[in-house]
């Protein structure tokens, strides 16, 4: 049984990052869309204000947004490292960065209420451990999710006679287009849309959040998916929504989907909207040495 030295104040630094830094490819991504933006447009200055506050937030260390969202981390570790002190300690590093201003005291008892004023709570932050076959290496990835663009996720039981929706890909097309149209002005776009085909209903929607974590610039190696994550972008982006619903060409980073085997009774499309504010970053600490993704 191994402990991870160090992991509180490893997971603090992460934290900071996520919450103060935007991830390279989400940044030139935002730049070539204020660039396809007409000149004069509300499209364009609101990209370029965007993009100031991008700078602003990385020199002062300070938070992107104000809403510093929900921590969830995805946690993969050898098979004998023990994830009960894993969990503690970067619960610890949690509260401790909204100690540091890191984070706003997000955690609300849904009963009562109360605010826990540390991020701490039931089921908050949320861990997701998973064991792999790497002895001397862990990954945690952390994306901290935004209420605004949470509230926008959506999931889709086909057939959707509304939607005139069947259970097939022009189906899931119809869905993920529709929740874009559901989500403009509403979600702070341009979004980063995750989406899983299937699965029960509860691992639908964790599939489809865990699609944020990948980078935009990736192929999907179904070669079917990754032709619909382009279409679907292309497509997303035709609907003239725009950065805050202002109307522009900018509506869409990116899309990524994933596919889950699902009961014959079942066809489940789960849609996770990401605000343009994709806050993801990961550390890997590998024979004793810490980097940061």
């Amino acid at each position: 049984m191994k402990i991870l030295p160090d992991l509180e104040k490893h997971t603090l630094e992460l934290v900071r990052l996520a919450s103060t830094q935007l991830p390279a490819d989400i940044v030139d991504a935002l730049e070539r869309g204020r660039d396809a933006e007409a000149e004069g447009s509300a499209a364009r200055a609101t990209l370029d204000t965007v993009l100031a506050n991008i700078v602003m937030a990385a020199e002062a260390s300070s938070p992107i947004c104000q809403d510093t969202g929900t921590p969830v981390f995805y946690v993969r570790h050898p098979w004998d490292y023990p994830t009960p002190p894993m969990r503690e300690a970067m619960a610890a590093a949690v509260r401790e960065a909204t100690a540091c201003s890191y984070l706003r005291p997000n955690a609300v008892d849904s009963v009562t209420g109360a605010n826990s004023g540390d991020n701490s709570g039931e089921h908050f932050p949320a861990f997701y451990f998973e064991q792999w076959d790497r002895p001397d290496e862990v990954r945690v990835d952390l994306m901290l999710k935004g209420g605004g663009s949470e509230n926008q996720g959506i999931q889709y039981s086909l057939p959707d006679r509304d939607l005139g929706a069947g259970r097939d890909l022009d189906g899931v097309r119809k869905a993920v287009l529709d929740a874009l149209v559901r989500a403009q002005g509403h979600g702070c776009g341009p979004a980063v849309v995750g989406v899983c085909i299937g699965g029960d209903r509860g691992g639908s929607i964790a599939v489809a959040k865990r699609q944020i974590l990948r980078p935009l610039g990736d192929r999907n190696p179904d070669t079917t998916l990754a032709a619909l994550e382009d279409e679907l972008r292309a497509k997303g982006n035709e609907l003239g929504i725009g950065p805050m619903g202002f109307g522009g060409a900018t509506t869409v980073l990116g899309v990524k989907i994933a596919k889950a085997h699902r009961l014959p009774a079942s066809f489940f499309v789960s849609v996770v909207y990401m605000c343009w504010a994709a806050r993801r970053h990961a550390m890997i600490i590998k024979a004793g040495e810490v980097s940061y993704d």
